[in-house]
């Protein structure tokens, strides 16, 4: 397939941390494995294996001996401007900042698949706030927005053809860059996981415990519940949790894919109670044929469907999720139904749909 395809180069953000973006460039990499790949920074040690055979192409930024890398937001716009990308037909960025302002050669053309527009850019008191953002970065963050800003909307208006991976991400593109987009949900890996009729007894919730995923909402619901949940996931937040919760909340740390999907397999039912631009995971428990209880928000929309793959709670509380919870009943859902909506949003499924985009 890739070989009918144009000369194609791919953009990313930054490489180091891993997570769903990683699993989109994973499909498109497989889609373009001759395709370079060039990021402002890349840390290979958090990737898997695979990562290291990659052309994979940092900025000069990748040189700085900076560990915190919120430090070099200034640098970013030139860094992505820096990169010759003379000689490919086909720009591919995938984004949430910054990399959709390559420089185009004559005649390509800029893919330009959006995560979201840049928090920290149009969402600042937000994402200040949900980051817990020090001192020193709140001081000085401010003095560089507004002409970030302007950047990031020339740099916009460059890109041929944007694609969002949610209805919630296309509204953000529309208000923010005054451009159309069309949605192709993010890549989830179904065929890695079993459906499976065991129900389990406990609560799931697979995550990075950090502060805007609102994992504090479960804890203190279940706190209240008396159910057993079970947290598996790793990052700053984890000792506040763990301080607020009662013993029946079982903090996991990070786990093992298999593990990951052991976990899903045999839960009665994932929690997602974040506002996120998608949700991979909670259809990632779909294909095991779990239903999901999430907040009634963000890319959860385009993926939970109440009553049939689980159910919404409205208000981002905890009495509003502990209220989902009381009411939630998981002998009404059938697995394979559950499992057949998540291979909607399968890699295949992605794959066909780029490729569409990009040869239509």
């Amino acid at each position: 397939m890739a070989q009918s395809l144009p000369k194609v180069a791919l953009v990313v953000s930054w490489l180091n941390q891993y997570g769903g973006a990683e699993r989109v460039l994973e499909a498109a990499h497989d889609l373009f494995p001759a395709a370079p790949i060039f990021t402002s920074v890349f840390t290979p040690h958090v990737f898997p294996p695979a990562y290291r055979a990659w052309d994979i192409r940092p900025s000069p930024l990748n040189r700085l001996p900076i560990q915190n890398h919120r430090w070099l937001l200034p640098l970013f716009p030139a860094a992505f401007e820096s990169f010759d990308l003379r000689g490919y037909d086909l720009i591919l960025s995938i984004t949430s900042a910054f990399a959709h302002g390559v420089r185009v050669p004559l005649g390509a053309r800029h893919m330009c698949y959006c995560l979201t527009p840049a928090r920290f850019l149009w969402n600042y008191a937000d994402y200040v706030a949900n980051e817990q953002i020090g001192r020193a970065p709140r001081a000085i963050l401010p003095l560089f927005i507004r002409g970030l800003r302007a950047w990031d909307r020339r740099a916009a208006e460059q890109v041929t053809d944007f694609i969002a991976i949610s209805k919630v991400v296309r509204e953000r593109i529309a208000q923010v860059y005054q451009r159309d987009s069309t949605i192709i949900y993010p890549p989830v890996e179904t065929y890695r996981f079993a459906l499976t009729r065991e129900r389990g007894a406990e609560f799931l919730i697979l995550s990075r415990l950090v502060p805007y995923k609102r994992i504090d909402l479960a804890v203190q619901a279940f706190n209240e519940l008396g159910l057993p949940l079970v947290i598996a996931g790793d990052g700053r937040d984890r000792a506040r949790l763990q301080a607020l919760a009662k013993p029946n909340v079982k903090f996991l740390g990070r786990v093992s894919d298999a593990q990951a999907r052991d976990l899903l397999a045999h839960c009665r039912a994932f929690l997602f109670p974040g506002t996120e631009d998608f949700g991979i995971t909670p259809l990632e428990a779909n294909a095991c044929g779990k239903p999901v209880i999430a907040f009634d928000g963000g890319g959860a929309r385009d993926s939970i469907l109440p009553g049939v793959t689980g159910e919404f709670f409205g208000e981002p509380t905890a009495g509003a999720l502990a209220q989902a919870v009381r009411a939630f009943d998981d002998r009404r859902y059938d697995p394979a139904t559950i499992r057949l909506h998540a291979e909607k949003f399968g890699v295949d499924v992605f794959k066909e749909k780029l490729v569409s985009q990009i040869v239509g």
